[in-house]
């Protein structure tokens, strides 16, 4: 897809009758998003739209319509929200909530490592949502850094490649971002079957990078014919983290990186592991997002 496939909106262009376009936030081979307001809610908005050149694209609109189906399911205080949707016309897109604070991966690249009083939350809050997906048969697929909107409580975003778990069973590519994908979503089905436990992977993943200030593996050769020099991740251990990091909190990273997924903990089982340690917390709080 080329850098010029975009709709090319400014400030005060109408992205539709009721939305107004405020500036370009980003995008993915298939949309892009933007910050807009909403002539309906009377409320800044977050749209992706089908990029231009992909408007009459099947595959391009069934993600849409699949992920259409994913915000319409899922209901968690965690998770955002979709507030509709058009999936036909000239320009095919989703409206979002938009949602208030920096990304995950941004606070880190900025600041570095999280402290305990910032992360433990986080764990906590994703974890509950990723038991809750696990409830109604569903999988997020993308959990990383630039997926999590830092608040009270932390936010995941981005159901581009949520699927039912049946759906996730039956990939036979990857589905994820590199270097985030767990062992199972590297070369499916040759590496295992994607599912519940792939996002405790990319949860653990995530939170190993927000405590330590670096990745959990290193980046593949992606051009490389070998898969396992693609994705490190399928013969490597993990770093070792920082000697500061709670031996509770490193036990629960490293059971989440385990390359099968049954020797992963079930999402419920990462947030009472972390509770006590948050009970011994001074009482702050993520929302003063207080960085060394």
């Amino acid at each position: 897809m080329g850098s010029t496939d975009t709709w090319g909106l400014a400030e005060g262009d109408a992205i539709t009758t009721e939305l107004t376009a405020v500036r370009l936030l980003g995008g993915g081979s298939s949309y892009e998003a933007y910050l807009a307001f909403d002539e309906i809610t009377y409320a800044p908005v977050v749209v992706k739209v089908v990029r231009p050149g992909l408007v009459d694209d099947e595959s391009s609109l069934r993600g849409l319509r699949r992920e259409v189906e994913a915000l319409a399911t899922v209901n968690h205080p965690v998770v955002v929200r979709g507030l509709r949707h058009q999936l036909d016309g000239p320009r095919p897109h989703v409206v979002l909530e938009q949602l208030d604070g920096p990304r995950l991966s941004s606070l880190v690249r900025r600041y570095g490592p999280l402290q305990e009083q910032q992360y433990l939350p986080l764990a906590i809050e994703v974890a509950s949502a990723l038991h809750y997906l696990r409830h109604l048969g569903w999988a997020h697929l993308d959990v990383k850094p630039s997926n999590v909107i830092m608040g009270a409580p932390a936010r995941l975003i981005d159901l581009s490649v949520a699927r039912r778990i049946e759906d996730a069973a039956a990939l036979t590519v990857p589905i994820g971002t590199d270097l985030y994908l767990s062992p199972e979503q590297c070369d499916p089905p040759t590496t295992g079957v994607p599912g519940h436990a792939s996002d405790v992977w990319g949860l653990c993943a995530t939170l190993f990078e927000a405590i330590a200030g670096y990745r959990a593996f290193d980046e593949g050769d992606l051009d490389s014919p070998d898969v396992r020099v693609r994705y490190p991740q399928l013969v490597d251990d993990p770093y070792e983290l920082p000697d500061r990091v709670p031996d509770e909190v490193v036990k629960v990273l490293y059971a989440g990186l385990e390359k099968r997924p049954a020797d992963r903990p079930l999402p419920h089982e990462i947030a009472e592991a972390l509770e006590p340690v948050l009970a011994r917390q001074p009482r702050a709080r993520l929302a003063g997002f207080k960085v060394r």
